[in-house]
């Protein structure tokens, strides 16, 4: 190789190399401004009727069984917000309506909010549902049901167009 060639090389090599460190740079910088999103839409998104600051409707309770979010806590009855999948909290019933609510089951509509990450996709995405409560069991002295069915009007996050949730 001749001088010529070999300041070339070097140049050339020195061009990659500050190419491929900018990437690396860019990449790590998407990478860290997606956690902050997701952080962000953590702390902005419903998660549970406590975080919302919506416990019930507020109806005396009658003896009817409430709903332990995650299967924890006390139930609460005719909730408006129900977590869906309690490890990551990405999957949430909100806006939920009861059109009936009795000692047996509960009937109700609303929408299933999916957090962007769990759904795969760039923005968080809604599903229009009902909901069908019923199991109640005495657990801890209270009152609570311990099934959730999720039937989809449409679209699905899954495909399925009904689902089950172990409220227990």
């Amino acid at each position: 190789m001749t001088d010529r060639e070999g300041a070339r090389f070097r140049r050339g090599r020195t061009a990659l190399v500050a190419f491929l460190v900018v990437t690396a740079l860019a990449a790590g910088g998407v990478w860290f401004s997606q956690a902050s999103d997701r952080a962000s839409a953590v702390d902005a998104a419903p998660r549970t009727s406590a975080v919302q600051g919506v416990k019930s409707d507020g109806r005396p309770t009658g003896g009817l069984p409430g709903v332990r979010d995650c299967g924890i806590g006390e139930p609460e009855i005719r909730p408006r917000v129900i977590t869906l999948t309690c490890a990551d909290a990405g999957t949430v019933a909100t806006g939920i309506s009861w059109d009936r609510y009795d000692a047996q089951e509960a009937e109700g509509r609303g929408v299933v909010q999916v957090e962007k990450t769990a759904a795969g996709v760039g923005t968080d995405v809604g599903y229009r549902a009902t909901f069908r409560l019923y199991g109640a069991k005495e657990i801890d002295g209270e009152r609570a049901f311990t099934v959730l069915e999720v039937t989809y009007e449409g679209s699905t996050p899954l495909g399925d167009t009904t689902e089950m949730y172990n409220l227990a």
